[in-house]
């Protein structure tokens, strides 16, 4: 039987602190699933950039919690529609700043991951 899909998440580490973020996690569990089942991502999604690199790492598409109920606590479901809006206009520029024309160009290349370590003459 099997399933259709994964959801990595860790409820906002609000249970275990010390956990890995989803977005550290989910190269790793993309990988293992190995195109067997979709991946999604939810837990630390906050701006269309976050949604960028959920892609870009493999994720099928994001789930959103605490942003959808920050719009929904200010201004109801006029919140919510302007919370999805500017999500959606900043992951438009994510796009439109690394040339990518469509969401199935994202990839892995856009996502820098750690920093690369000063030159020793610093």
């Amino acid at each position: 039987m099997g399933c259709e899909g994964i959801l990595v998440s860790n409820h906002g580490a609000r249970q275990l602190d010390g956990v890995a973020a989803t977005i550290d996690a989910l190269p790793a569990i993309v990988k293992a699933v190995d195109g067997r089942a979709e991946v999604y991502l939810d837990g630390g999604v906050r701006r269309g950039t976050d949604v960028f690199k959920a892609l870009a790492l493999g994720a099928r598409a994001v789930f959103l919690g605490r942003p959808v109920l920050f719009g929904l606590a200010h201004s109801g479901e006029a919140g919510v529609s302007n919370v999805l809006r500017i999500l959606n206009e900043e992951l438009k520029h994510a796009m439109l700043f690394s040339g990518t024309a469509k969401l199935a160009d994202i990839s892995p290349a856009y996502v820098r991951r750690g920093v690369p370590p000063l030159p020793s003459s610093l």
